[in-house]
């Protein structure tokens, strides 16, 4: 990745998630367990079986009309056995990223779920468009894209949350940012919201900045590597590989490297090989992704959320420099209601699950039986 990335942009090369500053091998992963599908077309032969749960799986997919095509959304549902009515649904979205995933929020799902509460809670996971095992068509993919859907997820008449009221929302890294504008237009009305370790920067972007000769090599790198033949030689330089999965998640994905197993190695791999898993790489890797410009941008669309709705920020003690330091800035700023540190890197609510279901239970407590 490192020496491709320089053929078109300088002579050393960003790590390919969001604001980690520090230069490594591309791709990004997340905890493997195997789903039973409603769906034919999903395929989880690659992935592992989960540890067994008291609180039923369903996974399924939701068609959402782009420009007039049809794109498979997948999606999991986890609710408690026997659970009593009413309920409230927390919609948790993964982390934008080359194997973003709902495997990333299954054991918090989980976790809240099982609990004894005077709230009945639900969870919905859903996987992006162009990403996990949602379908990932050739497609001009950007903020706004991703922000549409979004939308459309939450508020569409057929969405599997059109009977959601009450929805609180969990987003990591851009996802919680892309939410936060959403939510500052007015395009969702959550009744609570969490983001966990926020990004807003794209990898090569936040290293090389965005000057016009930048966003042209930009463009001649995410051109390079949405062409038929050699963007797929090109992606697999980049990203599709095991040594650079495994590489990302010790130094920076996970905070501790003993939690980086073959097993997620592997599985994350097997993500990179899905039909299509290039084109959104290609767009988050160059900043087409990036909800904000600036950090002035992205405290304001936290401070536009102020008296709407309850906001966590959770950030975590190992992220990288850059990261963190985009965290940090939301400690004390306008919109946000607590902020609060946990172990872990760019990816805590999947490195330790139970620490992030134990702050955002509370955050729940708090915000819907005090």
């Amino acid at each position: 990745m490192a020496s491709a990335a320089a053929f078109f942009l300088s002579s050393s090369s960003p790590s390919l998630y969001a604001l980690s500053g520090r230069t490594h091998r591309a791709s990004f992963s997340i905890r493997p367990v195997s789903v039973r599908a409603f769906s034919a077309s999903l395929d989880y032969s690659a992935v592992s079986v989960p540890e067994k749960s008291s609180t039923p799986l369903k996974t399924n997919n939701w068609r959402w009309r782009y420009m007039d095509n049809f794109i498979n959304i997948h999606y999991e549902e986890h609710e408690k056995d026997g659970g009593a009515d009413p309920s409230k649904t927390i919609l948790m979205i993964p982390t934008i990223s080359d194997v973003s995933t709902v495997e990333e929020w299954r054991s918090v799902a989980r976790d809240i779920v099982k609990r004894d509460s005077k709230v009945n809670w639900q969870a919905t996971i859903v996987d992006w468009p162009g990403l996990g095992y949602s379908d990932r068509p050739k497609m001009d993919y950007d903020a706004n894209v991703m922000e549409k859907f979004l939308v459309d997820f939450v508020n569409s008449p057929d969405s599997p949350l059109r009977n959601s009221d009450d929805l609180v929302v969990f987003g990591g890294g851009h996802a919680a940012t892309i939410l936060a504008r959403a939510a500052k237009k007015g395009l969702v009305k959550p009744r609570a919201f969490a983001a966990v370790a926020p990004t807003w920067a794209g990898p090569l972007p936040i290293v090389f900045g965005r000057d016009s000769n930048m966003e042209t090599r930009y463009g001649l790198l995410r051109g390079t590597m949405r062409a038929p033949a050699v963007g797929w030689m090109m992606y697999n330089m980049l990203v599709s590989n095991e040594k650079s999965i495994q590489s990302q998640y010790k130094s920076h994905v996970y905070s501790d490297p003993e939690n980086v197993t073959p097993s997620i190695v592997k599985s994350r791999y097997a993500l990179t090989k899905r039909t299509g898993a290039r084109y959104v790489p290609a767009a988050f890797l160059t900043g087409l992704l990036d909800p904000v410009k600036s950090r002035e941008e992205f405290l304001g669309l936290f401070a536009g959320l102020e008296g709407k709705f309850p906001v966590i920020v959770v950030s975590s003690e190992g992220a990288p420099k850059r990261s963190k330091a985009e965290m940090e800035a939301l400690r004390g700023a306008r919109g946000v209601t607590k902020f609060i540190e946990v172990k872990g890197a760019l990816l805590p609510q999947e490195e330790y699950p139970s620490v992030v279901a134990e702050e955002l239970y509370r955050f729940l407590q708090e915000s819907f039986e005090s």
